[in-house]
C-alpha cells in the first residue's frame, strides 16, 4: 500500500475548537482570539505539571459547550503532551468517561489527533471523537532542560514553550469546516543533536511531507489560502522555505507558521518563536478556525512538526528525529 494521501470518503466536521493559554500567550499578537487564559500560569493548581492537567479538563469541556454536545456522546478521546508518559493528558482526562488513546507525537500530537480523529469518524467506527493536546513553559523547563529557577540563558535559536491547551471535536453533525485529506509523515532525522535549534531538526520533516503532498496531489501552493506549519519557529521556517525550493515547491507567498505568529518577536523576549503540544494547537483553535468559519480563509494545510527527542536521548547526545503530520482543512467538501 502506497504511503500517500488518504482522501477521507466522508470528510468528517470540525464541531468545535477551543482554547486555553498562560499570561505570555495571552499578551501576544492574537491574545483576544483565546477562549480562556490565567495570568499567573497556574489555573487555580499547586504544581506546574497539574496546571497542565486542568488545562487540558478546561479546554475539553469549552470544546464540549461550544458543540453542545456530553462528554457520553463522544466515542474516542486522543490526547497527549510533552511531560513523561504523558501524565498531563491522563491526570487531565481521568475524570471522563470516554475511551482514551495516549498520543506522543511531540509538537505535532494535535495534528496526529486530528488525523486518528478524522479516520475513525469517516470510516464510521465513531460518531465523535476529541483530540486534546497541552503544553507548559514551566513543566517542560523542568523536564528537558533546567527549573526556572536555575535562570540558565537561551541560545538565540532556543524557542519558547507554550503555555497553552487546545481541543477539537470532530463529527459527523452539522458544519462547514471540514478534513478532507491527511498525510501522516514519516520520521527523518538528519543529524541535528542540538536541542536549542529544534527548527533545524523538524525543518527537513516538514520538507518531506509537504513535497510528498504536492507532489502526490498534483496541486500547487497556489492553491491554498495558507500552508501553516506548526513550530518552526523563525529559524526553522527560514529552513523550510529555502529546502523546499530546492524541491521546486515554493511556500514564500502563502506559509505560516503558529511559533512566529503566537509571541511578538520584538517585545516578548521569546528568540525564535514558540514551540510545545500546545503551540500549533491553540493557534488553529483559536486563529485559524474562526478564519474559516467567517469566510476570510477556506483551504489550508496544517502540518503539526515535532521532535521526538526525551531527556534520556539528550543526555546520550543522540541526534533529534523528528515528524511532520498534514491535515487539510477545508470549507470546500461535502456538507451536511
Amino acid at each position: 500500500m502506497q504511503k500517500g494521501i488518504i482522501k477521507l470518503k466522508e470528510p468528517p466536521v470540525i464541531l468545535s475548537a477551543a482554547s486555553v493559554v498562560g499570561s505570555k500567550e495571552y499578551e501576544g499578537p492574537i491574545g483576544k482570539c483565546f477562549d480562556l487564559h490565567d495570568t499567573e500560569n497556574k489555573f487555580g493548581m499547586k504544581t506546574w505539571e497539574k496546571s497542565e492537567s486542568e488545562m487540558q479538563r478546561l479546554a475539553f469541556n469549552t470544546a464540549m459547550a461550544k458543540a453542545k454536545i456530553k462528554d457520553s456522546e463522544i466515542d474516542a478521546l486522543f490526547a497527549g503532551d510533552l511531560l513523561n508518559q504523558c501524565t498531563g493528558s491522563s491526570y487531565g482526562l481521568v475524570d471522563f468517561d470516554i475511551p482514551y488513546f495516549g498520543l506522543y507525537g511531540a509538537c505535532s500530537t494535535a495534528a496526529e489527533g486530528l488525523i486518528l480523529s478524522s479516520l475513525l469518524v469517516s470510516g464510521g467506527m465513531y460518531e465523535n471523537c476529541a483530540a486534546v493536546v497541552s503544553s507548559h513553559y514551566c513543566s517542560a523547563e523542568r523536564q528537558y532542560r533546567n527549573p526556572l529557577e536555575y535562570g540558565g540563558q537561551r541560545a538565540p535559536t532556543a524557542q519558547w514553550t507554550v503555555t497553552g491547551a487546545g481541543a477539537f471535536i470532530l463529527g459527523h453533525g452539522e458544519g462547514r469546516i471540514r478534513v478532507l485529506d491527511v498525510l501522516p509523515g514519516i520520521v527523518t532525522d538528519k543529524g541535528i543533536k542540538d536541542a536549542n535549534n529544534m527548527g533545524a531538526a523538524m525543518a527537513p520533516a516538514a520538507t518531506s511531507t509537504i513535497a510528498r503532498y504536492f507532489a502526490q496531489s498534483g496541486s500547487s501552493p497556489s492553491d491554498f489560502d495558507l500552508i501553516v506549519t506548526g513550530d518552526l519557529g523563525t529559524h526553522g521556517s527560514a529552513i523550510l522555505k529555502d529546502l523546499l525550493l530546492c524541491e521546486g515547491v515554493d511556500i514564500r507567498a502563502n506559509h505560516l507558521d503558529c511559533g512566529v505568529l503566537i509571541y511578538d518577536g520584538e517585545t516578548q523576549d521569546t528568540h525564535a518563536g514558540g514551540s510545545g503540544c500546545g503551540c500549533s494547537a491553540v493557534v488553529l483553535a483559536s486563529y485559524l478556525l474562526p478564519k474559516m468559519r467567517h469566510g476570510d480563509i477556506n483551504d489550508i494545510l496544517f502540518i503539526g512538526t515535532g521532535a521526538m527527542m526525551s531527556p534520556s536521548s539528550l543526555l546520550q547526545g543522540e541526534s533529534i528525529p523528528a515528524i511532520a503530520h498534514l491535515v487539510r482543512i477545508s470549507t470546500k467538501g461535502k456538507r451536511t
